[in-house]
């Protein structure tokens, strides 16, 4: 009568109903100490000898790399169907929260909205906005014939950082005061080129009158006026 055989334990079982004791990752690691035989030469050596398969470094880094992770391009952020070229915006945040500026197009890169004043009616010059702080109006202006430099982008609006000079020995630190902004004269071009268009296009429109005074006020809450009941 054969003798009875031992039962075999697989190395992975479950330790809970639908949890394995070891992870599919944890399986397909490589067996360290593992060894295999190998053969050498001389009458002297034995003809074989064992040799650790997967041999580990002698050195380990003291400071642990993590692999490069290649960046993705950003997602194009989706702009309001309620903003078009030409839409009337009330800013509500910033220095010139409040004011009525006409929206000129979306940034590709950073996806920021590119509007102005224009300058000459409400003193707020070509800026880029995020959509979140600004409110869109049904009034609309037509400027589908208003062509926009081709500068205008992300890399125009950055700011420059001045470079700080080192003070010598016993100079006041003080004595130079405050580097005050100058506006450079490329700026003020490109901001004559697209007012003088928009407001080529603003004469058009048979209320001129009225849109220049709209965009010439700031928006404000009155007293008995109630901002869910609002159309702007």
């Amino acid at each position: 009568m054969p003798g009875k055989s031992t039962p075999r334990i697989p190395k992975n079982y479950e330790i809970a109903p639908g949890v394995l004791r070891f992870s599919s990752t944890r399986l397909a690691l490589p067996k360290v100490g593992a060894t295999k035989v190998k053969k050498v030469g001389g009458s002297k050596n034995g003809g074989e000898r064992k040799v650790v398969e997967n041999k580990g470094p002698r050195l380990f880094p003291q400071i642990r790399q993590s692999a490069a992770v290649e960046g993705g391009d950003l997602a194009k952020t989706k702009l309001r169907k309620t903003i078009t070229p030409g839409t009337v915006l009330i800013i509500l945040a910033g220095k010139h929260k409040g004011k009525r500026v006409v929206f000129l197009k979306q940034l590709a890169k950073s996806g920021l909205l590119l509007v102005t004043g224009p300058m000459r009616l409400n003193n707020t010059p070509l800026r880029r906005i995020a959509q979140a702080f600004v409110i869109a109006t049904k009034t609309k202006i037509d400027v589908s014939g208003v062509k926009l430099p081709a500068n205008l982008d992300d890399a125009y609006f950055r700011r420059v950082k001045s470079k700080t000079r080192k003070t010598k020995e016993g100079e006041n630190i003080f004595a130079s005061g405050k580097q005050e902004y100058e506006v450079a004269d490329q700026r003020k071009a490109d901001q004559k080129t697209v007012d003088t268009a928009i407001l080529a296009a603003l004469k058009k429109n048979p209320d001129y009158k009225f849109l220049r005074g709209y965009l010439g006020s700031r928006f404000s809450i009155q007293k008995g006026q109630f901002p869910h009941k609002l159309v702007f």
